[in-house]
């Protein structure tokens, strides 16, 4: 057993002893292995490693120098340490996508094992390469699940492109229910539809993109006739 330690505490020197301190005391990133670092006190080389997940980056001038992988250029620094997996995270620190590989809008934030799980923005995906949700040509991933854009009665966001009030280009679309002049639909991210009303009294003025008193619409004028209540009363 001690002749075991005595042959471990000599492998680990040896590699220390490979890695020469350069004159400055610090931390420096290994030449092969991204999440390895020396730390140099008084010339002598201190083997560390990351937190499982995280990789060393010698460009950050903060004292704690592991970062998430894809905030860091590794170059050829190609090698890892074994992952620690746990529960749904495949190392115990990061961004990972979703373990069924056909769900693209969700991920999960993974810190020390404990995970949260992250739904994108409607129309996105998750990207493993930048750690964000982007649309899905970006992400270019494979086999995904199409989400749900049709609504019960049918309505599905146009193709064609909208232009707000202001005649800029609208991220959220907005167009007039066909039948019902107090109902409208919203187009998230312009792939996503909901369908939405104005509050009692008001209808949809789809030129001006917003709720409306009945007389200001052009064929809404008497939606709430049959509703005195309802009705805006006239100065």
């Amino acid at each position: 057993m001690k002749l075991l330690a005595l042959t471990i505490l000599a492998l680990a020197s040896l590699a220390n002893a490979q890695f020469k301190c350069p004159p400055k005391d610090g931390q420096y990133e290994d030449a092969r292995q991204c999440d390895k670092y020396y730390e140099c006190v008084d010339g002598i080389a201190h083997e560390k490693l990351c937190p499982d997940g995280l990789v060393f980056d010698p460009l950050i001038r903060k004292r704690n120098k592991c970062d998430q992988p894809f905030n860091v250029d590794c170059g050829d620094r190609t090698e890892l340490q074994p992952p620690q997996p746990k529960g749904v995270c495949p190392r115990l620190n990061g961004f990972f996508a979703h373990e069924d590989p056909a769900t693209c809008n969700k991920f999960y934030n993974c810190i020390q094992g404990d995970h949260t799980e992250i739904t994108c923005t409607a129309g996105l995906h998750f990207d493993e390469y930048s750690g964000t949700c982007v649309w899905p040509d970006s992400a270019g991933r494979q086999g995904c699940n199409a989400q749900t854009n049709t609504l019960k009665d049918g309505f599905k966001c146009p193709t064609e492109a909208q232009k707000d009030a202001n005649g800029n280009l609208a991220v959220h679309p907005k167009y007039a229910h066909p039948s019902d002049c107090q109902r409208f639909y919203v187009c998230l991210n312009g792939v996503e539809p909901r369908d939405l009303g104005c509050q009692v009294g008001e209808v949809y003025n789809e030129e001006s993109q917003r709720c409306d008193a009945p007389e200001n619409v052009p064929g809404c004028e008497d939606w709430y006739k049959d509703e005195p209540a309802a009705a805006p009363k006239k100065v």
